[in-house]
């Protein structure tokens, strides 16, 4: 299908509720470069792209993130709901948008090759099928994989291997045909259908179709058997010995003899695994698997982005294929895909039985390798955060520390730990900051660090949510605290509306190092931080409220819980309230001079049960 010249609109809600058409299409989020954000489609444009301009909290996060950039909407009409499927596979191919979820090529998948249009065919391996009416089997989950399926075939049956398009001409057949592994029709008289009986073999065994394979191999051993050709048939008897030890070592997955695709997710810090798994005849003949990383994705989404991207381009389509999630536009990607196929294809989400068990296989197998790619991710990290930042030592062991107060009252800080790329929570510690008067971040940070450097064991590096000026303070901290080895140092500032991007800072470095923003180590070292953030604030929050609740103020006839509150909030903790004037505190709202005088007088006689709040 030619693509259309897209519709351009702008994006005003109340104009795109008079604008656009109440019709099947692709739409194309833009930003202000006009680059391609998101392409999606829908079956009534209208009513999909103003769900886009819901209020606020009513949106995915990462949609509004997106319509926050966007500064343009295209749009390209087709006639159809399928035709509009067709495209936006096509254009998210062409583009690769920011945020749609992409399912990379998989190139390093192997399939076998027959090409059933030549009158002698034979097997190749290929790395793509092309729909050039060849017949393709696979995906095979390895180079390895679809060799040694090669190598059992050359054994077993008797295509011919010789790589050439059409039949060589030769003198003399080569080493296969005397090892009795091609029928050696470059030299000899094959009978067509005699050849053609053993393609569509091969196509059976290929197919995992084994036991009606084996049916019709014991009927020709059988009628070689009475033609008195006992040659051949101790060819089909060995064949059919070969087949049936194949048999034995396939896993029976379902008790129904049919063909299905088992789709499972697994999901784990921003990055998702799906585990494909394809059971032909009831037999499980093999799998595959893709890795996405999308943090802002949800599962129902990688379900569908699957199902589009990977299934226009097969060219063989199970009948049945079963989700782990269920995807809100079934009945239109249902539709889609039997055309396709040329068959009718339902897309399940079941709940129970068999088809439930095998779901759950799929989704352990998902599991499972996505437990083994984020440990090989993290490690892999931590190797390139040693050789970005230049560090002595592989970073095994960090940690993030962060201070958190308001106006220097009830001043905190935390620190997080990270093992072996992951966070480890039993390394997690809090602190309330004892010896600073005022805002002092660089002080802050000098105590709590210091008082965390006289516990061991040190990590190998400390993450310091700031900038220069915090790093500077903390490597004093070091020097003086740590005489033989020293723990290293990073800061790493946020972005500010200067313009400055995340900023890395390192001991003995005048200027920041700038990482692009996709960078891995970038993004290692922000999650330690923000993590690190997250805990002082959340510290600082659970002493606010402890504070407000329990306090000497509660002995004070007259200051009940608002009144407290206004006190703490306005002058910090108990201590700073016994220092000030009269005059202070009278000024708070409901607090009378008589009040006011009561409140000094009962602190400074209880000053030496005063615990200091800050």
């Amino acid at each position: 299908m030619d693509q259309a010249p897209s519709i351009q609109y702008n994006l005003d809600p109340e104009s795109l509720k008079l604008q656009l058409p109440e019709a099947p299409g692709v739409y194309l989020f833009k930003d202000d470069l006009g680059q391609i954000l998101y392409i999606g489609k829908a079956k009534n444009l209208k009513k999909r792209v103003l769900t886009y301009f819901k209020s606020s909290g009513k949106i995915p996060h990462k949609t509004e993130i997106m319509i926050n950039r966007a500064r343009g909407l295209g749009v390209i009409l087709t006639s159809t709901e399928k035709e509009a499927f067709i495209l936006e596979s096509n254009l998210i191919k062409k583009h690769l948008p920011r945020y749609n979820i992409i399912l990379r090529d998989d190139k390093q998948y192997p399939w076998l090759r027959l090409d059933i249009k030549e009158p002698y065919p034979r097997l190749s391996i290929v790395r793509k099928p092309k729909k050039d009416g060849a017949r393709y089997f696979g995906p095979f989950s390895s180079a390895q994989s679809v060799r040694q399926t090669l190598k059992l075939i050359d054994r077993v049956f008797q295509l011919r291997k010789c790589k050439s398009k059409h039949l060589p001409k030769r003198s003399r057949p080569c080493l296969n045909y005397q090892l009795g592994r091609c029928l050696g029709p470059c030299t000899h008289d094959i009978p067509l259908q005699r050849y053609k009986e053993v393609v569509k073999q091969v196509s059976l065994f290929l197919e995992g179709r084994n036991l009606e394979l084996i049916k019709a191999m014991k009927k020709s051993m059988e009628e070689a058997a009475e033609k008195l050709d006992f040659e051949k048939a101790a060819r089909t008897r060995d064949r059919i010995r070969a087949v049936e030890r194949t048999i034995e070592r396939q896993h029976v997955a379902s008790a129904k003899s049919e063909d299905l695709d088992v789709v499972g997710l697994a999901q784990k810090n921003g990055a998702f695994q799906l585990a494909v798994l394809f059971v032909r005849k009831g037999y499980l003949t093999g799998s595959r698997d893709y890795f996405i990383s999308s943090k802002q994705g949800s599962p129902p989404e990688v379900i569908e982005a699957f199902l589009k991207q990977y299934y226009p381009d097969r060219p063989l389509i199970p009948g049945r294929i079963l989700v782990s999630e269920s995807v809100e536009d079934i009945d239109g990607i249902e539709e889609w895909m039997s055309e396709i196929a040329g068959k009718r294809v339902h897309i399940e989400h079941p709940r129970r039985g068999e088809k439930l068990r095998l779901l759950r296989m799929a989704v352990a197998n998902a599991e499972s390798l996505l437990s083994v790619k984020l440990q090989s991710q993290e490690q892999k990290i931590l190797s390139q955060t040693q050789s970005t930042l230049k560090l002595r030592n592989l970073p095994r062991s960090v940690e993030g520390l962060d201070v958190s107060n308001i106006s220097g009252k009830i001043a905190v800080g935390a620190f997080v730990s990270f093992l072996e790329g992951k966070p480890y929570k039993a390394g997690y510690r809090n602190y309330r900051i004892k010896g600073v008067e005022g805002i002092d971040d660089y002080a802050m940070v000098s105590e709590i660090l210091a008082r965390r450097l006289s516990r061991e064991p040190l990590p190998d590096l400390f993450v310091i949510d700031g900038g220069k000026g915090h790093l500077q303070a903390a490597k004093k901290v070091v020097d003086n605290v740590c005489k033989e080895k020293q723990p290293e140092l990073v800061a790493i500032a946020k972005k500010d509306d200067k313009g400055h991007k995340d900023r890395i800072f390192l001991p003995g470095r005048k200027n920041a190092l700038t990482l692009r923003d996709d960078h891995p180590v970038l993004h290692f070292l922000m999650r330690i931080r923000d993590e690190a953030h997250r805990r002082a604030i959340t510290h600082h929050r659970k002493l606010r409220g402890k504070v407000l609740k329990e306090s000497i103020l509660d002995e004070i006839p007259g200051i009940g819980e608002k009144r407290k509150k206004e006190l703490l909030e306005s002058f910090g903790d108990v201590e700073a309230i016994s220092r000030a004037t009269v005059e202070e505190l009278s000024r708070l709202k409901g607090i009378s001079t008589n009040l006011a005088e009561n409140i000094l007088k009962y602190l400074g006689a209880r000053r030496d049960t005063i615990v200091d709040t800050g």
